[in-house]
């Protein structure tokens, strides 16, 4: 069974969000993700400055199996990307909620997160897709 952490919310597409201390959000992909996806080999990550909508897509996350892409859960200005993904993107299976997070964001609205599952509904919805 995948680790849902409860403090996070989380999109259907398989993105989590973490609201910082200092008011940024911090997005990754689920434990499910990774586990669907199998080992990670490349990350493709958005640009620093860059402004995304919610749902927009982000990036793109290759494995052994499969690309897919990775889609912003809340909309707002990325502020940080993890570099560490740029050599050793197997980060993301280790450790999907630490540090194998994607990026920082500088929200819009936070009241988004809102509109983001809870870990009990994001649980299952992802039972439902299995």
């Amino acid at each position: 069974m995948s680790q849902t952490p409860s403090e996070l919310k989380y999109a259907s597409s398989h993105e989590w969000a973490r609201l910082e201390e200092d008011g940024t959000v911090t997005i990754g992909i689920s434990d499910h993700a990774q586990e669907a996806l199998g080992d990670v080999v490349f990350v493709e990550l958005p640009e620093v400055g860059d402004t995304l909508a919610a749902g927009d897509e982000a990036g793109v996350v290759e494995s052994v199996k499969a690309a897919s892409d990775l889609y912003a859960p809340i909309g707002g200005e990325v502020l940080e990307i993890n570099g560490v993904l740029e050599d050793e993107p197997e980060t993301v299976n280790s450790d999907p909620y630490n540090d194998g997070w994607f990026f920082k964001l500088q929200p819009s609205d936070l009241a988004e997160l809102d509109k983001l599952l809870a870990a009990d509904d994001y649980a299952a919805h992802c039972e439902e897709e299995d």
